[in-house]
């Protein structure tokens, strides 16, 4: 084992000699630090190709290995220890690393350079697992789960868990849309990556210890799911049916299971079988896991190994080391029979111990040795020459083979070990096939380019290797220029397959040995194209038939036809059901065989399996059973189809309907027309038609795509000249504003200045004022008594315009509580007097009305007056007062007094309006009354003597107390109203009122006529009551005039004090 130290170096060469053949570990990588101390690699991923991975140690250094070319670089420097890598990214050159700071950071190889940055977690990362597309990636640690997009970097979801249930790994399943949760409960879920619907949850076995899931795998088709944990116990999982298949009990010497890796295969078709358990003790044990047989392992209790990472084709495995330490292993020697370090091992089914609940899924790993050939000493084994009978020259001559083989004694050593060394198979594969290996044909072919019936195979049958894959377009493609028909056959990329990845570094041999197959062991496949081979299908049958008929009747009973059960086989050559080293042993025996032997083997595969395929009833699973690897025994497979070449009766052999091996001419290669060309030159035509109408497809495809974008650019122009319009708008809008705050601070400046230009006045006025206060206080001395005489005048002045102002207030207030007291009273005496009342007490309160209308006018303007000189006497103390503030409070106060008293105003026009109403209608109710007087008066006069002389004057008084006792405060609101604003609507009501009443009312002498001198009925009955009545009446007016005197001195003094003070004037 070669070790290479890496040292400081930032490249170089993995090994410097080429690995000895057989070795198991090809290389041993170890980084050195200064002073000899080891510097530990950590953590190590493969690429999606499998030829080149990453490495990550402890001082935060990745370096890149790159098997195929024997080269490594260093990469990387982060300067901090990695905890998970990922390389298998949609861009080949960005890998993913998560560091000891909790970040994910995405860099590219090639450049060096750091592409993205992301964080979010809170603990170390634990695993990095991406899309099987490279689009979108996990990440976890032991609290959540994120979910990442790759393109553009930025987390799409979260998954947040209680502290009680820790999170143990979420991964993407291969090929598929799913995301796998394990958690420290072992519950498993599966969820929808776009939508994140739980698709399901994985039962847990009812009984049995809990294993504590910690380490999980898949296979590469996403179809079975391993896990293990903290026991040596492994449960495998059937993801389509959701259920627990099997559980594998490992060694004793495993108590705890750290990871789990399956082993690709290169014919599984990503079903792996190959199961690598990594336990406590370094170890990792590689078992089937079908048969549970102990296959191989790797690392030893000296060299223990703390992680692993696989091949996707499964050529290599690097492990880390405990010493830090990196290996790099061959699984091809891995697995060769002699090569094995321990004995092996087999799968023995236990009873009902251990888990009693599961007796049918548990397997139990048990050492038992079976016999290995002896080893012989010496450096060399010793072979032994099997003696063949001698034979005639002509028959030597047609068995020699090119490079000196001969086809005899190649068929007695496959015979007698089973199978061609894997060193050499190739070479006698070329032998035995009499490859020609016309170059220049070859080259004519190849010329032509890809054939337009595999343009697009990538899609029908996607390789990760796009090496691979272009071998394989160019094999077919030269295959298809070869003869027509192979561009319409289906299933030709199934049969070339395998040998393109046998031959992928050598196209033409690949060519021509896929050439010579169909020429020979695919005879007569193309009679009943585009149907399968019938006659070839019944050949197999009828060999079936022959040696098992009960296995034939039971298909025939199920319905199932040799279309399924054969045509699968022979259109893949096995690759489907056969691993590699079973497809290379089987084809050795093949190619050394009559080309009837592939049916032969057909047959023989079909009796070998007869046990399963006599349980099986269903279509399903039939086709599943022939598309699927199977438990067999390829050994006795191949035994069984050398019985049916020997035991066979000639009249149901193929060899009679198939030709003997004709190997491809040299020169040129042989036309290759056994097929129906109509029908190829039909589908030929059609495709070609297909293909123009495609071309002319794409073409308009294209000039839509064209269009499209051109309305797209023309819409963005479009939309980007509408936001500049916009932005030009909101710019000029942003500067008219700022124009309107530049005007509004100019405002504000000149309001400023103003300010101080009234300041300026003030203070100027202020010093005009303490000039004439001087001038007034030299002049004070001289007009002393004068002043004294003027305080004392003007002290009973405003003594009396208070009490004047306060009684009108006063009767301004009481006004309506008075008219209704008033209004009754009036009414009741009315009634009862109204017949005794004469033109001199009318005209009496008609005089008292006028006086009482100029003393409140007087009052009125005295008032003003007053008020007038109040107001010039408040200025001018305002003006003696030094702060201005004061005046213009003053000011606003005074503005207040007037909207105050304009509010009084209001309000006291309001209550005459009212009044008048209510005035009116006790008019209409005394011209009711007095016409209901008048008619009984009448009636009286009628039957009373002759009217005295002075009824005239009688009647006049009588209306004139119809005047006097209306409301005393009519008259007086009346003058009230004529001094304040002239003559009102009230005084109008009045005086329409009393012509209405004066015209109606009829003295009670006019009824009678005007001849009748003599007075029969006299009024001096009542004159002593009315005289005391009118008295009465008088007197109590006074009283109200005093009480009215008094309430407006009180008031009038109340407004002086609060025009004086600062507070606001009550109305």
């Amino acid at each position: 084992m070669e070790v290479t130290d890496i040292g400081n170096k930032e490249e170089g060469k993995v090994w410097h000699r080429k690995p000895t053949p057989g070795k198991s570990v090809l290389a041993s990588l170890v980084r050195t630090a200064q002073q000899g101390k080891v510097v530990r690699f950590l953590h190590v991923t493969f690429d999606t190709t499998g030829d080149c991975f990453l490495a990550g140690d402890h001082h935060g250094n990745i370096y890149l290995f790159d098997i195929s070319r024997n080269r490594f670089r260093l990469v990387l420097k982060t300067g901090q220890a990695c905890t998970a890598l990922a390389f298998n990214l949609r861009r080949t050159t960005e890998f993913l690393v998560a560091l000891a700071d909790y970040s994910i950071r995405c860099f590219d190889k090639d450049t060096k350079q750091l592409v993205s940055w992301m964080r979010g977690h809170e603990g170390a990362v634990s695993s990095i697992s991406v899309h099987s597309s490279g689009r979108y990636a996990i990440t976890t640690s032991s609290d959540t789960a994120q979910l990442w997009d790759l393109d553009t970097f930025q987390r799409k979801r979260k998954l947040n868990i209680r502290q009680s249930v820790g999170i143990q790994k979420v991964f993407f399943l291969p090929l598929s849309n799913t995301i796998l949760s394990c958690f420290s409960d072992d519950s498993i879920f599966a969820w929808e990556c776009d939508t994140l619907f739980c698709k399901y949850q994985l039962p847990l076995p009812d009984s049995g210890p809990r294993i504590s899931y910690k380490a999980f795998a898949v296979t590469l088709d996403g179809k079975s799911l391993a896990s293990g944990g903290r026991s040596n116990l492994l449960h495998l999982w059937c993801l389509e049916s959701r259920q627990l298949v099997r559980v594998i009990q490992m060694p004793s010497q495993v108590r705890t299971i750290r990871q789990l890796e399956f082993l690709p295969d290169s014919f599984d078709g990503g079903a792996s079988q190959t199961l690598g358990v990594l336990s406590q003790d370094g170890m990792m044990r590689f078992i089937n896991i079908h048969t549970c047989k102990l296959l191989f392992h790797i690392g030893s209790h000296d060299e223990a190994i703390t992680a692993v990472a696989v091949n996707p084709s499964g050529r290599h495995i690097v492990a880390v080391m405990d010493n830090g330490r990196i290996n790099i292993y061959s699984v091809q020697n891995l697995t060769q029979e002699l090569n094995k370090p321990p004995p092996a091992q087999v799968a023995v089914v236990s009873g009902s111990e251990g888990v009693p609940d599961l007796p049918n899924l548990k397997m139990k790993v048990r050492s038992e040795v079976l016999p290995r050939p002896k080893r012989i000493s010496g450096r060399r084994p010793q072979v032994k020459l099997l003696s063949l009978p001698a034979a005639s020259s002509a028959e030597d001559k047609e068995n020699e083979l090119p490079a000196g083989l001969n086809k005899k004694r190649l068929v007695a050593l496959l015979k007698a070990f089973g199978e061609y060394p894997a060193k050499y198979r190739m070479f006698v594969w070329r032998s035995l096939l009499c490859l020609p290996e016309n170059h220049a044909a070859y080259s004519s072919l190849t010329d032509k380019g890809l054939h337009s019936a595999f343009l697009t195979l990538h899609e029908k049958y996607p390789i990760k290797s796009q090496k691979l894959q272009r071998a394989l377009q160019r094999v077919l493609s030269a295959l298809a220029h070869w003869a027509a028909i192979f561009g319409e056959v289906e299933y030709l990329p199934l049969v070339a397959f395998p040998f393109v990845k046998l031959f992928q570094n050598n196209a033409m041999l690949c060519f021509e040995v896929v050439a010579t197959v169909i020429e020979n062991w695919c005879q007569h496949w193309f009679e009943y194209f585009p149907n399968p081979p019938l006659n070839i299908l019944s050949m197999v049958e009828n060999v079936v038939a022959h040696h098992d008929k009960e296995l034939l009747q039971h298909l025939v009973d199920c319905g199932i036809t040799s279309q399924l059960y054969v045509w699968p086989l022979l259109e893949t050559l096995f690759s489907e059901v056969l691993t590699r080293d079973e497809w290379l042993r089987l084809f050795d025996n093949i190619f050394s065989n009559h080309p009837s032997f592939l049916l032969m083997a057909c047959a023989a595969y079909i009796i070998c399996c007869r046990e399963p395929l006599l349980h099986c009833s269903q279509r399903q699973d039939f086709e599943y059973f022939f598309h699927h690897r199977n438990n067999l025994d390829v050994g006795a497979m191949i035994k069984e189809a050398y019985r049916f070449m020997s035991s066979t009766p000639a009249d149901l052999h193929p060899r009679t309907m198939l030709s003997d091996f004709t190997p491809l001419t040299s020169g040129q290669y042989p036309v290759f027309n056994k097929y129906p060309e109509f029908i190829v030159e039909y589908q030929s035509r059609e495709r070609e038609r297909i293909r123009l109408q495609e071309m002319e497809y794409l073409r308009e495809r294209q000039q839509m795509s064209a269009l499209r974008a051109d309305f797209v650019r023309r819409r963005a122009e479009e939309e980007a000249f509408y936001a500049q319009q916009e932005l030009l708008q909101k710019a000029e809008e942003q500067r008219k504003h700022v124009l309107e705050q530049e005007e509004e601070k100019l405002t504000q400046q000149r309001a400023k200045l103003a300010a101080m230009k009234r300041e300026l006045k003030v203070k100027e006025l202020q010093l005009l004022d303490a000039t004439r206060r001087r001038f007034l206080k030299h002049q004070q001395e001289l007009q002393a008594s004068q002043i004294k005489k003027l305080d004392q005048e003007i002290s009973r002045k405003m003594d009396l315009r208070d009490k004047e102002t306060a009684t009108a207030v006063q009767d301004l207030e009481i006004r309506q509580m008075e008219l209704e007291v008033q209004r009754k009273r009036l009414e009741q005496r009315l009634l009862k007097e109204q017949q005794h009342v004469g033109h001199k007490v009318e005209e009496e309160v008609r005089i008292k009305m006028k006086e009482a209308e100029e003393n409140l006018k007087e009052m009125l303007h005295g008032a003003e007056t007053n008020m007038q000189a109040l107001e010039e006497s408040l200025a001018e103390v305002c003006r003696l007062d030094l702060e201005s503030d004061w005046q213009r409070e003053v000011v606003e106060r005074l503005q207040k007094a007037d909207a105050e008293r304009e509010r009084s105003r209001g309000g006291v026009e309001e209550l005459q309006r009212q009044t008048g109403t209510e005035e009116q209608g006790l008019v209409n109710a005394m011209r009711e009354e007095a016409h209901r007087k008048k008619d009984e008066a009448a009636a009286q006069i009628q039957e009373s003597l002759q009217p005295r002389p002075s009824t005239h004057s009688d009647g006049q008084r009588l209306m004139g107390i119809h005047s006097a006792y209306a409301p005393p405060g009519f008259a007086h609101r009346h003058a009230c109203s004529a001094g304040l604003k002239g003559e009102s609507l009230t005084d109008r009501n009045k005086s329409a009122s009393f012509k209405q009443a004066e015209t109606n009312m009829v003295c009670l002498n006019s009824s009678s006529p005007p001849e009748s001198t003599s007075t029969a009925f006299s009024f001096c009955r009542g004159r002593t009551q009315l005289d005391s009545g009118e008295r009465e009446l008088l007197k109590e007016i006074r009283e109200l005039r005093q009480k009215l005197a008094a309430r407006a001195k009180e008031g009038s003094s109340a407004s002086s004090q609060t025009v004086c003070t600062p507070t606001p004037v009550s109305p």
